[in-house]
Parts: structure tokens; sequence; C-alpha cells
């Protein structure tokens, strides 16, 4: 599955990076990926922040139906407090 974040964002559990069907963030543009605890630049005047951080910020503002919230969820894991 793959879901759209942001026109620049996509996660998804069908990319080669992902394994066991643990969900990679893609930055959509290059195909470059990352996991949850990866540093990545939102955007380019974002200061790098952790990659789950990101999806959990682009998931409040995407439509998503129960199924996509489940790998938001599965890739978000529970983040500890800021």
């Amino acid at each position: 599955m793959k879901v759209i974040l942001a026109p620049s964002w996509a996660l998804s559990n069908e990319y080669p990076a992902s394994r066991y069907g643990q969900p990679v963030l893609l930055y959509r543009s290059t195909g470059e990926a990352f996991g949850p605890e990866d540093f990545v630049q939102a955007c380019p005047i974002d200061r790098y922040t952790q990659a789950a951080r990101v999806v959990a910020r682009l998931a409040k503002t995407a439509s998503l139906d129960a199924e996509t919230q489940a790998l938001v969820t599965r890739f978000v894991g529970s983040l500890p407090p800021r």
C-alpha cells in the first residue's frame, strides 16, 4: 500500500526498502526511502526532524481511511514526548 501524505512525501510498505511490512517514508522526487528513526528535512525552511515525527505531522492534515491510518501508526509507533 502507498499513501500520499503531501506532494513530496509518501508512505509505503511496497517499496524495496520496506521489510516485513514495515512502511518507509518516501521522498517522491528522488525515491529515497527513510525509516522512522532517520532524520529528514520535510521542507527547505524546516530543520532536520525524525521521519516518524514528520509522518505524524503530515498525517494530521491528510485524508486517511482506517487502513492507511494503520500504516501511519505502524510507521510512527509510539513516539516519546518531545
